[in-house]
């Protein structure tokens, strides 16, 4: 499937229902964000946000993509201590991470079967289940 193309204003729209001031930058991460189908690093992201004419500084696509995920428009993945991903699909998924290449692809919800976790502490609401698989390429060499 195909990312959807967002205008300008359906982007403002966006910010503004996740309670986000829509200020010209965060309107420019989040175009970037959704333009595209994937999952991307601060660091990805500072380059595409960086690619035309605008100039976005490294810390405000740092703080804007933290700010993303607080207000959940978008996904952290946080695949390993030092890897953190944002991922703008917020349909209900799981992820294959390539610990060799560093690359993310999702998994369908309805092809993960969870049984078995338990009860939450007294007052706590679940907010959902991540899985992450880790993988990497057997060696067709080795036997």
């Amino acid at each position: 499937m195909e990312p959807k193309t967002y205008t300008h204003d359906e982007i403002i729209a966006m910010l503004r229902e996740h309670g986000i001031n829509p200020t010209a930058q965060r309107v420019e991460i989040a175009r970037e964000l959704f333009s595209r189908k994937g999952h991307y690093s601060a660091e990805d992201v500072f380059a595409l946000v960086n690619n035309d004419q605008t100039q976005v500084s490294k810390a405000t696509v740092y703080n804007t993509l933290g700010l993303f995920a607080e207000k959940r428009l978008i996904r952290q993945l946080i695949v390993d201590p030092t890897k953190v991903f944002y991922d703008p699909n917020m349909v209900p998924h799981h992820h294959f991470y390539d610990v060799v290449t560093g690359k993310l692809t999702d998994i369908d919800a309805n092809d993960v079967r969870i049984t078995g976790l338990p009860a939450l502490p007294p007052g706590a609401q679940m907010e959902g289940v991540d899985v992450i698989i880790r993988m990497r390429q057997a060696n067709p060499t080795a036997g």
